[in-house]
C-alpha cells in the first residue's frame, strides 16, 4: 500500500518540495520498518525544506532529522513489531530517509526503545530539540554543576532546545536566565520556568575579552558574538554546552574565558551521540520533563503543513515545539 510523504528532489528547475504517494519500496534501506505516528520541525528541517545547502546530502530524500512511532516489521535482533521506539539523527533527513512520512525504514542501531513513561506524541514534541537540551544538561552535570552553583543561562530560550532546556533547568531547581530578542515571548518564558529575562542585544554584538561573572553555566544554541559574550560571562570554573548556530558558526573571541577563569566549552553532538548516552537522555527525560509544560510549549500540525512552519522557523518566527502527525 502506498503512503503519504513530504519528498525533496532536484532538477533542472532546482530544489523542489513536493508532497507524494510513496510505496515501501521507494524507502531507503535498513533492517527495521517504522510506522511512524509523529515527526517535528526542527531548524535542519527548514534548512532541508528550504534550499538544501549544507543539509541535504542525497536527492530526492524524505526530510525530517527525527521520529516516533511503532515498529512494523524487523529484521534486528533488539526489536520486534508493536515495539514504539524513536530515532534523532545518524543522517536520517540528511542523507537517509527521514521522518515527514508515514512509514520510514531504518537500522535498528539507530533506534530507541521509548520509556514505558513517555508517549510517541511526547516523544515526538521532545524531538531532536528536546534531546538536545538533555545532552546539554547531562554535559552541565557531568562537569559538576548544580543548583547551589548558581544562575543557569539558556539562550534562544524560546526556540525548540531553549524552550526544553528552560523546563528541565527550572525542574531540576535551577535558577534559569532566559535569552531572547523577543519580548512578547517573556511571560512564555517564564511560565516553562525562567527566573529572568535576558534581552539577546546584550549578548549579539562583540564585546569586552573578559566580562562580569554572571552565570555558573550555559546551554548555547545561538553560535557567533553571543557564545563569545556567554563564555565571559561565566564564572569561574564554569561550563557553556555549545549545540546551535543560529546566529552563525563562527567564534570571534579570545582565550582568556579558559586560560583566566577556567572555563569549559562543552561541544554538543545529537546526530552521532553513542546510544548508551541517548538512552540516559530519554531515562532522564521520562523522568525529569514536566510534561505539562511540555505541552503548552507543543504545536500540532499536519503533514500540509510542514513547508510553511519551516519557512517560519528559519525566519524565527516559531517558539517551543512543532510536531508533526504524519496521519492527519
Amino acid at each position: 500500500m502506498s503512503f503519504r510523504a513530504i519528498r525533496v528532489s532536484k532538477d533542472e528547475q532546482g530544489h523542489r518540495v513536493d508532497t507524494v504517494a510513496l510505496e515501501e519500496h521507494d524507502l531507503h534501506e535498513g533492517d527495521v520498518t517504522v510506522a511512524v505516528d509523529y515527526s517535528t520541525v526542527n531548524y535542519k528541517d527548514g534548512l532541508a525544506l528550504a534550499h538544501g545547502k549544507g543539509v541535504v546530502r542525497t536527492y530526492p530524500l524524505v526530510p525530517g532529522i527525527d521520529f516516533a512511532g511503532t515498529v512494523e516489521s524487523s529484521a534486528h535482533a533488539s526489536f520486534a513489531p508493536g515495539d514504539k521506539v524513536v530515532l534523532n539523527g545518524y543522517g536520517v533527513g540528511e542523507e537517509h530517509d527521514g521522518g515527514f512520512a508515514q512509514k520510514a525504514r531504518v537500522s535498528g542501531d539507530w533506534l530507541v526503545p521509548l520509556p514505558a513513561a513517555l508517549t510517541t506524541r511526547q516523544a515526538a514534541a521532545i524531538g531532536t530539540a528536546g534531546y538536545t537540551a538533555m545532552l546539554s544538561v547531562l554535559a552541565l552535570e557531568d562537569a559538576g554543576l548544580t543548583p547551589d552553583s548558581g544562575d543557569v543561562l539558556v539562550t534562544g530560550a524560546a526556540g525548540g532546545v531553549g524552550s526544553v532546556a528552560v523546563t528541565l533547568l527550572a525542574r531540576l531547581g535551577y535558577r534559569v536566565l532566559a535569552s531572547t530578542g523577543r519580548p512578547a515571548e517573556a511571560d512564555y518564558l517564564r511560565d516553562l520556568g525562567a527566573a529572568e529575562i535576558v534581552d539577546r542585544a546584550e549578548l549579539s554584538s562583540p564585546g569586552r575579552p573578559l566580562g562580569k561573572e554572571r552565570w555558573a553555566g550555559a546551554v548555547d544554541s545561538v553560535g557567533s558574538h553571543t557564545l563569545v559574550n556567554v563564555l565571559v560571562g561565566t564564572r569561574y570554573g564554569g561550563t557553556v554546552t555549545s549545540c546551535g548556530l543560529a546566529q552563525g558558526p563562527d567564534l570571534p573571541g579570545t582565550v582568556l574565558p579558559f586560560i583566566l577563569r577556567g572555563v569549559t566549552l562543552a561541544g554538543i553532538d545529537s546526530v552521532q551521540a553513542p546510544m548508551d548516552r541517548r538512552v540516559r537522555a530519554y531515562e532522564r527525560l521520562a523522568r525529569d520533563l514536566d510534561l505539562t509544560r511540555l505541552e503548552k510549549m507543543t504545536t500540532l500540525i499536519g503533514l500540509d503543513e510542514v513547508p510553511g512552519v519551516a519557512e517560519r522557523i528559519l525566519a524565527g518566527q516559531v517558539r517551543g515545539r512543532t510536531v508533526v502527525d504524519v496521519n492527519a
